[in-house]
């Protein structure tokens, strides 16, 4: 069975953007360690999931990254834009993004299904009221948060759903050179 694995940027009291969805607070400054880090883990899956509205602006940023061959990040963009990507939504009824499709159904039943077809594992990025569902309903398996120098004082939590206490498994640490720390908690259902 593929993993489900969530990749997050969080602040260090546990906020994914402030309350009007700005993520000035996080650490762009990313330095070779954390480059490597997220590539090998970005590596390990061939599929993305995505919230509806996070979408257009992950799909428009590594778009326009695309362009340009010469960006350090265009390497990136290739296996973003290249990757199938599944948008949950209630609202749309069709996309024109390109290696996208909708997820509109009961979200446990969908993201059991893509973890029992045959493959690398999934990666979500968001958004925040994407990642609650999948926490509040137990389908993540592997926790890669990067927590970031920065207290923010209020915003989007992605854990304030919870019915129930997550039991997490600590599986790894990193401290990067920029001040972030990357977490794996593994899922000990």
């Amino acid at each position: 069975m593929r993993k489900l694995k969530l990749q997050m940027q969080l602040s260090v009291d546990g906020f994914v953007a402030d309350p009007n969805g700005e993520l000035d607070w996080m650490q762009w400054n990313w330095s070779e360690d954390i480059k490597n880090y997220v590539g090998e883990l970005t590596d390990s899956v061939d599929t993305i999931l995505l919230g509806r509205k996070m979408t257009d602006g992950f799909i428009s940023h590594w778009s326009n990254v695309l362009k340009d061959k010469s960006d350090p990040e265009y390497v990136s963009a290739k296996k973003f834009i290249d990757t199938p990507k599944i948008v949950f939504t209630k609202t749309l009824k069709s996309c024109d993004w390109i290696n996208t499709t909708l997820a509109t159904g009961d979200i446990v039943e969908e993201v059991n299904k893509l973890k029992n077809q045959q493959g690398k594992d999934i990666i979500v990025y968001g958004g925040a009221s994407l990642v609650s569902s999948l926490i509040q309903n137990n389908l993540i398996d592997d926790y890669h948060l990067f927590i970031n120098p920065a207290a923010i004082g209020k915003g989007m939590e992605i854990f304030k759903n919870l019915d129930e206490k997550l039991n997490l498994k600590l599986v790894n640490t990193k401290t990067f050179s920029n001040g972030v720390v990357g977490l794996l908690y593994e899922n000990a259902k």
